[in-house]
């Protein structure tokens, strides 16, 4: 068995690798540019059998000999400040990278899982969000690089399904957390870690009523392995339908932290969702899918991770 993961070297992508090395998969091919992922989130895995690492783009196409009998394309900047500082490389990933993704994955027939996200629904007016919900995107904002790449990458994978019978799957990811994340990318519980842990102000956007919903990475990698061992089209959910609002999850990893940092508060980007989170009965039901971390858990474990690099400089 063989699977190729775009942006392997991801935060979730290289969690994704190692969890396909551990499930049965004889190789993993981790193609990435390091354009936001990092060669150092798979070092560990750089020694072990079967596991191969590549820098290269797949805007530019990937191509094998030998059999592939997975795709999975989590090829994309996913935070705020990453795909505002690259929106023409995150447009192309998700529209020719999609297309590169899909094309080897049919010329081996092979399953295709795209990485899509809730911000598909953008600032959505329906709560919780299930997957007939069209969304409430702003095409033109600065967040719509990110929002309509990932819907473009969702209407080129139905077309291969539907035209060529492609074995194709998309999973809509919700906002998940855990160790690897890069600290200062952008997203909101490594900033809040990272200042906590460093007495500094912890910044929260807006009044902090906004809400999100977690799910740690490790039950986010268990869902995309049971969408991969399935023939499930999708769109599926996946995410922890525990929504807290954002001042409370700075509280949280202060207490967590042991941190006396001020909470302090920043403008809210244009086009900010107000309130996110995910309706899995979908994934319940398809998947036999729920996450059974909870945040708490995954938030010390995170805070663990993120103490650790601190003490190694």
């Amino acid at each position: 068995m063989r699977a190729v993961v775009t942006g392997g070297a991801g935060f979730i992508g290289s969690h994704l690798c190692e969890r396909l090395l551990d499930t049965g998969f004889d190789e993993v091919i981790c193609l990435d540019n390091f354009l936001t992922g990092s060669p150092e989130n798979v070092a560990h895995l750089t020694g072990r059998k079967g596991f191969k690492l590549i820098q290269g783009d797949i805007v530019h196409g990937f191509s094998l000999t030998a059999k592939v009998d997975a795709v999975l394309h989590f090829a994309s900047p996913a935070s705020p400040a990453d795909y505002l500082r690259h929106p023409i490389p995150t447009l192309r990933v998700g529209s020719e990278g999609t297309r590169h993704s899909l094309e080897l994955a049919v010329t081996h027939g092979a399953r295709f899982v795209l990485a899509s996200t809730s911000e598909a629904y953008g600032d959505p007016l329906v709560h919780p969000q299930t997957e007939d919900y069209w969304g409430n995107v702003n095409p033109v904002g600065p967040r719509g690089c990110y929002d309509e790449a990932k819907r473009f990458a969702e209407a080129t994978t139905m077309a291969y399904h539907r035209t060529l019978g492609a074995d194709t799957g998309i999973v809509r990811i919700f906002n998940t957390f855990g160790p690897r994340m890069r600290a200062g990318d952008g997203r909101v519980v490594p900033n809040l870690i990272t200042q906590a842990l460093a007495g500094e102000p912890m910044t929260v956007t807006g009044d902090g009523s906004q809400t999100r919903s977690l799910c740690y990475v490790d039950d986010l990698v268990d869902g995309v392995l049971r969408m991969l061992h399935t023939d499930v089209p999708g769109p599926v959910n996946l995410g922890n339908p525990h929504e807290l609002s954002m001042l409370e999850l700075a509280e949280w990893i202060r207490e967590l932290t042991g941190s006396s940092s001020p909470i302090t508060h920043l403008p809210l980007p244009q086009d900010d969702p107000k309130r996110r989170r995910p309706d899995i009965s979908l994934a319940q039901s398809k998947l036999d899918w729920e996450p059974r971390t909870p945040v708490a858990e995954g938030l010390r474990w995170t805070i663990a991770w993120f103490a650790e690099r601190l003490r190694q400089g």
